[in-house]
Order: C-alpha cells, then structure tokens, then sequence
C-alpha cells in the first residue's frame, strides 16, 4: 500500500508537505499541491480514512446497527437513514448482529474505534438492557429506532405498535373469528410488549377474555412461528395475530398442513409488510410500519441532535389471509 512517505521522496519533499498539501492546507503552493495529487494517482495512493479519524477524533462516518440487514424491514430502514445523512455530507457504516449481543457489543466497540459521528441503533434480540450500550460509546451520539431501551439517552424512533396491534387484533374480531391468539416475540423487547398490550387492549374493549395460553412468545421466524401455530390450532383458535412476517408466514405452512382454508376457517395478520407478504398464496395481511420513513426520522433526530421519542404510525393492510369478505 503506498503511503504519504512513498508520495515525499518520489518528489524530493517532506511527508508533512504531502500530507498538508493532501488535506488542501493554504500554506502549500499551488504547483506543489498538484504535484502531489498527481503523483498520488499515479502511485495508487488511497487515503487511510481510519487513520485520519483518529488523528481528528471523529469523523463524517454515522454507525448503523441492525439485527439482520436482509429482513426488508430494516434494509429500508438504513435506506431511508442514508437518503438524509448522505445529503447531509455522511457515508455509513452498517453492522449486524444476527440477534446476537456479543455481536452487538463487537460492532459499537468497532464503531467507536472508528470515531464515528454518531451510531443509529436497533438492538439485538439477545440484548436485555442497555448497559453494554453506555460502557462502550460514552459520549458518542446515539439514536435508536424500533428495538430501543427507554432509560439510554438519545432520540427514540419507535413504531405505533400497541396501536398497530390493537388496529390488527380488532380487525380478526370484526372479522367474526371467535378465539384469536398471539405469536408474541420476545419480551425482553419493548416493542413486543407494546404489541402484546395492543393485542390485550383490543381483546378487552370487544369483551373478549384474554387467555394467556393462547400467546406464543418467541416466535418471531419462521421456524417458531410454524411450531407455535400448530399449538395453536390444537388450542382450538381460529385466528392469529403474529407480531413478525416470518413468523405468520410459518403459521400459514402449519395452516396448510393441517389441511385449515385461510381465511374461511382460520385468519392471519401479521406485522411489518415484507415484500412475500403481497406475493404468496393466500397474500398476508399485515402491518405497514413504514421503516423508510423510520429510518429517514432516525437520521434527522442526529442531525438534529434530539432527544425525544418519536413515534412512526403504523398502517393495517387487509389481504386475503384475514378477509372474509372474498
């Protein structure tokens, strides 16, 4: 790798020069800093941007950390985030954890090590608090959206979800099912506790009672969701609200398998619009929790250096796993 050294005595002048004449400091003359920059192409420099960030003590680099960057929500999540912070002057650097908090912890010590301008967080599912969160980025800027810790510091970018959730529930209700359970998720997480308390909330105002053995928590893929359904239908439900997309899309293969017609005997919504959920067979209704727009609020709230909770509207799309009217 050429350094700033190779750049010096291939034109008989100082490193300091170079790297003075690199960064466009007045005090270099103008022939010099073409010199170099010339000769910096033609032996392949390429500026060492950590090096730099270290000597700077920051840098124009925002830390974006997911749990799994294919699930769709959360890659529009990052799209809507570098759509503002790219404008803004920004490159990102995304991480993820794979649900993983040993590798939520590896990848803030990594961000930090860079000296990134902030760090755009949603936690892994493995992560129960926040403490690893304060240890490790001090005062670094830190924003987080969907998966957050109410008691870290920084701007919160959070879903509607015990209002999606009670919008989804009361839709099954409406529908004319009779014993509607839940594929709950974890919770240790904020968010599936809010949609479990949107869930409660709409049993309660239809006079429904709430049966705490019809709510499968951790069924949050599609594996869980599949086993979880098949506890389901032996419980005697005839509906389910899933707090995932993969989960519902393994409830609907345990639906399948059981030989039960969707919606006729049995209705699904599910959460968080991924793209299948309009392509397969019957098409799932779910939950649009409009995670471009997530991540483009999450990007101006580090701007914008906020500190408050702000809360993205979530939308109910009725297709034909919980129609009945089809």
């Amino acid at each position: 790798m050429t350094t700033i050294t190779d750049i010096a005595n291939a034109l008989g002048i100082t490193p300091s020069t170079v790297s003075r004449a690199l960064a466009g400091n007045p005090r270099v003359k103008e022939e010099t800093r073409v010199a170099v920059e010339k000769m910096a192409k033609l032996l392949g420099y390429e500026r060492n941007v950590v090096a730099a960030n270290l000597r700077k003590g920051q840098s124009h680099i925002v830390g974006i950390v997911v749990p799994r960057i294919h699930r769709e929500f959360f890659s529009n999540v990052i799209g809507g985030a570098e759509s503002i912070l790219n404008q803004a002057g920004y490159n990102v650097l995304i991480c993820q954890t794979l649900e993983s908090m040993d590798a939520e912890i590896k990848a803030l010590k990594t961000l930090k090590n860079y000296r990134v301008a902030g760090v755009l967080l949603s936690h892994s599912i493995d992560a129960h608090n926040g403490n690893h969160v304060r240890d490790i980025l001090g005062d670094t800027p830190l924003i987080q959206f969907d998966r957050v810790f109410p008691d870290l510091p920084g701007a919160k970018i959070v879903g509607a979800n015990c209002e999606g959730a009670f919008q989804a529930t009361m839709h099954l209700i409406q529908a004319g099912y009779k014993r509607i359970g839940t594929l709950a998720g974890f919770m240790s997480s904020q968010a599936y506790i809010e949609r479990l308390a949107g869930y409660r909330l709409a049993l309660e105002r239809a006079g429904v009672p709430f049966d705490p053995d019809i709510v499968y928590e951790k069924a949050i893929v599609r594996e869980t969701g599949y086993q979880a359904a098949l506890k389901a239908i032996e419980a005697g439900c005839d509906a389910l609200f899933s707090a995932g997309a993969f989960s519902a899309l393994g409830a609907i293969d345990a639906l399948k398998e059981k030989g039960l017609r969707i919606p006729e005997d049995f209705g699904i919504v599910g959460t968080s619009n991924e793209g299948f959920t309009a392509l397969m067979s019957p098409t799932l209704s779910t939950l649009n929790q409009h995670p471009f727009e997530m991540g483009e609020a999450t990007a101006r709230a580090f701007l914008e250096g906020r500190a408050d909770t702000q809360v993205i509207p979530m939308e109910l799309i009725i297709r034909q796993s919980s129609n009945k009217q089809q």
